[in-house]
């Protein structure tokens, strides 16, 4: 079985556990670590994901590998984590969990532009770039990417 088809079937099973769970499955990385693999399980939800979820979900995962043959007989380490602070945004739903979040976005046609994300629907995105509103259908951006902030503008404004 060929390291995309593995992902799917891994997918396949473990999408309605987490579901069950309250959560989107983000994405699905196995990789080889010595005699062993690693089998990154990504995962997020509209309130983010705390380290209390993530053991119980780690659970029901593994739960759900080993009652399955998807992993076959080779050892694997599994690692359920969120996404990184600086991840790409591809789906509607990783705009709306940004909001309010500074990115950088390289349209289809044209120079990048940064902004912070005003609000988001299932069409495209509405930034605040430079105080003025732009807003961008999905089908012209060609990569997005949440920009990490030491002190955003509201955490500047609660401290004053």
């Amino acid at each position: 079985m060929g390291a995309q088809a593995r992902n799917e079937r891994i997918a396949e099973l473990l999408e309605p556990v987490l579901a069950e769970a309250g959560l989107d499955l983000e994405g699905v990385e196995l990789t080889p670590a010595g005699k062993r693999r690693v089998l990154r399980v990504v995962v997020d939800s509209d309130n983010g994901v705390d380290l209390d979820t993530v053991g119980e979900v780690s659970q029901a995962v593994n739960e759900a590998l080993d009652a399955s043959d998807v992993m076959g007989e080779q050892p694997y380490v599994l690692e359920v984590t969120s996404p990184g602070a600086d991840r790409l945004l591809t789906l509607p739903r990783h705009w709306r969990r940004s909001q309010g979040r500074l990115v950088k976005v390289s349209p289809v046609e044209g120079a990048d532009l940064t902004g912070r994300v005003t609000g988001s629907d299932d069409q495209g995105v509405t930034l605040d770039v430079k105080g003025r509103p732009r807003t961008l259908a999905y089908d012209s951006i060609a990569k997005a990417r949440v920009q990490v902030e030491f002190r955003r503008a509201a955490d500047a404004d609660a401290a004053d």
